[in-house]
């Protein structure tokens, strides 16, 4: 995308967002598989983990998503920056799914609204750092925008 930025100047504290995401997505993952190992696999249970809704199927989801973000988070090389848009999307697609059926048997993630914003949030987070993190070679980087637009840099 030509509107990227590239090199941003701020790209150490999107980094540590997204392994903060990370982290709380693996803490939230293993404590929920620990409090929901006699739960049933999916549908809405009594149970709350970090004050959220979840089920045994959500925790091993947001397991996933929150190790594989760590990980691409320590190699960088803009795999995170891939990871984390498609990663952040897919969230997003989760809560708002979750947030439509909250109330009816189709809510097979357990999610409570406090669950849907705590979705949104990491998936915004995650959309925002990917859209940040991206690294090239200087000569790659292209003029500054002041430059573009004409005026002096």
């Amino acid at each position: 995308m030509a509107h990227t930025p590239v090199n941003h100047p701020l790209r150490p504290l999107y980094r540590a967002l997204s392994f903060l995401v990370g982290a709380y997505l693996v803490a939230f993952g293993v404590i929920g598989l620990i409090q929901t190992s006699g739960e049933s696999f999916t549908g809405a249970s009594d149970v709350r983990v970090l004050g959220q809704g979840s089920n045994m199927l959500w925790s091993i989801i947001a397991l996933a998503v929150g190790a594989i973000v760590l990980a691409t988070a320590a190699l960088g090389r803009n795999l995170d920056v891939e990871a984390n848009k498609y990663l952040g999307w897919a969230v997003l697609v989760i809560g708002s799914y979750e947030l439509a059926t909250s109330r009816t048997d189709a809510n097979f993630f357990g999610f409570t609204i406090a669950t849907v914003v705590a979705t949104y949030l990491v998936g915004l987070a995650l959309i925002t750092a990917g859209l940040y993190l991206k690294v090239a070679p200087q000569s790659q980087v292209g003029a500054p925008r002041q430059v573009r637009e004409g005026r002096p840099a």
